[in-house]
């Protein structure tokens, strides 16, 4: 029996000196509330077959004892349950199986919730340690039962068949209008080279952002993006509207093989870090500035003055660094043809490189995944965590319009695209 009056409990009381007491009192009445929900459950279910007999009048489904005491692991800590057993010798008269009672409430294998199974690969995901958890978790849930290592690796398994199963999913009910596309390196702990993530993630037609797709490459090359491309396009994915990335990636002729239609907008993040390499860093803080002018302009005829402007200043003496600017620089002022308000997603890669910043934290405390399968099932679920977060775009009912072939001059609407082209021919 557990005792409320502090300092009332004898020297051989369980609990222990690091045990509170209002943690007892809660566990007890967790124990006990599941005690009667489970007798209520068993008295429903005898109820129900009250009136079943046999040929010599005895009731078919009676109690018959109680199962063995066992420990389940839940959000209130280790509760000891003892579960009421049912005798039921009803038999399906097709197949003479015998019928068998079931709790809804806590089934035979169970031996944690729900919550706590999906609490414990979450921690896991996050960068405790697979022989972290008894210590770290055993005080505080009361009992170490189903926390081994080998536990916690089992239930990070699950991980790879969910990421299967998205990897094969149908797109044909899906419309990503715009789509960033990024190729994230990991290490992998048992092999030398490392695991190349290619990355899609895609703004729907109502202005979502959603993670499209995530598979294993090889060194961002054009035949991996292909392939992941291909794959896309036979599971019905249709062709993006303006696809953003780096400049450097395999992504590109990849994607104008597939999708030839889709226009591109290199990343101006990565843009910008190029040309800054190209430069001595005491030209650093004015080619900062310049380059902003160009990125941050109020419409495309200011971003092509604010070009010249960086050509004449530094194009004599850094060739290269002018040259990263206007040999793309279509793909670069390409998100000046959209909405205004999307200019700020558009622009650079962002979306991918802040979700990936807890992927590198994960793989920095655990010096990278064990397996490629493991890197790719890991990265799938920080990124589905994550993808809970996200926020849509700014103007999401203008992403449509979008995909519907609308016109946008300096970041806004026109109306009558025909009208207004008409004098500009004259």
């Amino acid at each position: 029996m557990l005792t409320v009056v502090p300092g009332a409990a004898d020297a051989d009381d369980p609990r222990g000196a690091g045990s509170s007491l209002i943690d007892e009192i809660v566990r007890d009445g967790a124990r006990r509330m599941l005690a009667e929900a489970l007798q209520a459950e068993v008295d429903a279910y005898i109820a129900q077959f009250i009136g079943e007999r046999d040929e010599n009048g005895r009731r078919l489904v009676v109690r018959n004892g109680s199962h063995q005491p066992r420990e389940v692991l839940t959000s209130a800590g280790a509760v000891e349950v003892t579960a009421p057993r049912v005798n039921d010798r009803r038999t399906d008269p097709d197949t003479g199986a015998r019928a068998r009672f079931a709790s809804a409430i806590l089934p035979a294998w169970c031996r944690k919730t729900p919550k706590i199974t999906e609490v414990l690969p979450l921690l896991y995901l996050h960068g405790l340690s697979t022989g972290d958890f008894m210590p770290a978790l055993g005080q505080f849930l009361g009992s170490t039962a189903g926390l081994s290592a080998p536990v916690i690796t089992k239930l990070t398994e699950t991980w790879k068949a969910e990421q299967r199963a998205f990897a094969a999913r149908d797109l044909s009910g899906v419309d990503y209008v715009y789509l960033w596309a990024d190729g994230i390196h990991v290490n992998i702990r048992l092999e030398e080279h490392k695991l190349c993530l290619l990355v899609m993630i895609g703004v729907r037609a109502d202005g979502r952002k959603e993670l499209v797709a995530l598979a294993d490459g090889y060194r961002e090359s054009v035949e991996s993006w292909a392939d992941l491309l291909r794959d896309c396009a036979r599971r019905g994915m249709r062709a993006p509207v303006l696809a953003m990335g780096d400049g450097a990636l395999g992504f590109w002729g990849a994607l104008r093989e597939v999708f030839p239609q889709a226009r591109e907008q290199r990343c101006w993040f990565h843009k910008i870090a190029n040309v800054l390499g190209a430069l001595p860093k005491s030209a650093h803080p004015g080619a900062k500035k310049a380059l902003a002018e160009i990125w941050n302009a109020e419409d495309r005829r200011h971003a092509l003055d604010a070009v010249r402007a960086f050509e004449a200043a530094y194009g004599a003496k850094f060739p290269k660094a002018t040259a990263k600017i206007t040999d793309d620089l279509e793909q670069l002022l390409a998100f000046y043809d959209y909405p205004a308000e999307h200019w700020i997603h558009l622009r650079t890669t962002n979306p991918i490189e802040s979700t990936f910043a807890t992927v590198r934290h994960r793989t920095k405390i655990t010096r990278g995944p064990g397996s490629r399968a493991a890197g790719l099932a890991m990265a799938f679920k920080l990124i589905e965590a994550a993808q809970d977060r996200w926020r849509a775009v700014n103007a999401p009912h203008l992403v449509a319009l979008v995909r519907a072939g609308a016109v946008f001059e300096g970041g806004k609407l026109v109306e009558r695209p025909n009208e207004h082209l008409q004098p500009e021919a004259a």
